[in-house]
C-alpha cells in the first residue's frame, strides 16, 4: 500500500495540534480524508483540514483504510469496534479501552478480519527512549536494580476537564498511569504482575487523581516502582539505577519536536555526565510505524499482545488497590 487514506474521529487537542499536522506532512504515505465531528457547527479549523459531520459518516462513507480515534477513553470500545468491524484499520489514543474484557474483544476481532489495533503510546518511538535502551543493553549501568518512573502534572483548568468524568472514562490511571506502566514493559519485559497499588480520589472528585502501583516480573527478580496523578507537582521521569551506575531524564513522556532531552548519566567508570540528545518527533515516528504494521504480519501480533498485557496490568491496579469502587465502564 503506497498510501494509507486515513481519516479522524474527533477535533480532541492532540488529534489537531499533534497528529493531523504530521499526517500531512507525510504526503508520500497518508492521504488524510478529515476530521469528524458530532457537529460541524462552530468548529474552526485551518483550511487544509476537511471537518466532516458524523462519525459514522467519516467511516461508512469514505473509503478509509485506517482511522485514528482519539475519543474520550469511555467511546473507544463502540468506535474502534465499529471501525474494525468495516475493515478499517486503527490506531487509538491510550488507554485503548476501560477494561481487559473490553480489549479482548477488540483484539479478536482485529486478529479476526487481519487488520492493526495500534495503542497510541507516541514516546515509544522517540530517539530518547532507544538511546537509554541502548546504554542498558550495552551494561552502561550494569546491571538493572532499582527503575522508577512518574508522570503527573497540577490539576487542570476546569472541572469539566473529561479526565474528572467518570461516565467518560476519566482518572489518573488510564490517563497518566498508563505511561510508567507502558514503560515498566518496554524495560522489564511483559511478563510483569501487580504486587500492590493505591488509587485515591480527591473529596470533590468522582474519579482517581493520584496513585502508584509496583510491579515485579513473574520469572525475575526486577521490579517497577510508579507514581502518576492530576494533583502533584509536575513530574514525567525515569530513574534507573544499576549495579554500576544510574540514569536519569525529566521529559520522556513528553518532549516535542522541538525539545532537546537531556539525560543525566552516572557511572563508576566516568562520573556525572550531562548527555544532551538530539530533538525528534515522536508523533511522525509513531504514524511511519503504524504504516509498516500494514505489511508486516507479525508486528501486528506483537501488538495484539501489547495490548492485552497493558490492559491486563491496568485491570490488576483496580483490583489491587484500596478503592474496590473504581470504575471500569
Amino acid at each position: 500500500m503506497s498510501k494509507i487514506k486515513i481519516g479522524v474521529l474527533s477535533t480532541a487537542n492532540i488529534a489537531i495540534k499533534s497528529v493531523i499536522p504530521n499526517i500531512l506532512s507525510l504526503k508520500e504515505d497518508f492521504e488524510f480524508i478529515g476530521v469528524a465531528s458530532r457537529e460541524i457547527e462552530n468548529k474552526s479549523l485551518d483550511s487544509d483540514i476537511d471537518l466532516i459531520e458524523g462519525y459514522d459518516n467519516l467511516l461508512e462513507n469514505y473509503n478509509l483504510d485506517a482511522v485514528y480515534i482519539p475519543l474520550p477513553n469511555s467511546m473507544h470500545f463502540e468506535w474502534v469496534k465499529k471501525a474494525l468491524y468495516i475493515g478499517i484499520n486503527v490506531l487509538v489514543e491510550k488507554s485503548l479501552s476501560c477494561n481487559l474484557k473490553q480489549v479482548k474483544e477488540l483484539n479478536h476481532l482485529a486478529k479476526e478480519k487481519n487488520l492493526v489495533l495500534l495503542e497510541n503510546f507516541q514516546f515509544r518511538f522517540h530517539s530518547q527512549l532507544n538511546y537509554i535502551t541502548k546504554l542498558l543493553d550495552k551494561g552502561t549501568i550494569g546491571d538493572i536494580r532499582v527503575f522508577r518512573s512518574t508522570f503527573c502534572f497540577p490539576p487542570f483548568p476546569s472541572t469539566d476537564n473529561i479526565r474528572y468524568k467518570k461516565d467518560l472514562g476519566g482518572g489518573a490511571l488510564l490517563d497518566a498511569g498508563a505511561y510508567p506502566i507502558k514503560l515498566s514493559q518496554l524495560i522489564l519485559g511483559s511478563n510483569l504482575e501487580v504486587t500492590s497499588s493505591v488509587l485515591n480520589y480527591g473529596e470533590d472528585k468522582e474519579v482517581d487523581i493520584w496513585g502508584g502501583v509496583f510491579l515485579r516480573q513473574k520469572q525475575g527478580n526486577l521490579f517497577s516502582q510508579i507514581a502518576f496523578g492530576f494533583d502533584n507537582y509536575y513530574q514525567c521521569n525515569v530513574e534507573i539505577i544499576g549495579s554500576k551506575g544510574k540514569l536519569y531524564t525529566n521529559r520522556l513522556f513528553t518532549a516535542k519536536e522541538d525539545f532537546t532531552p537531556t539525560l543525566v548519566l552516572e557511572t563508576n567508570e566516568k562520573g556525572l555526565q550531562n548527555i544532551e540528545l538530539e530533538s525528534d518527533n515522536h508523533f511522525r515516528n509513531m504514524l511511519l510505524y503504524f504504516k509498516e504494521l500494514f505489511s508486516n504480519k507479525n508486528m501486528r501480533e506483537e501488538e495484539y499482545v501489547n495490548n492485552i498485557n497493558q490492559a491486563r496490568l491496568l485491570e490488576d491496579v483496580r483490583i489491587k488497590s484500596n478503592n474496590k469502587e473504581i470504575s471500569t465502564i
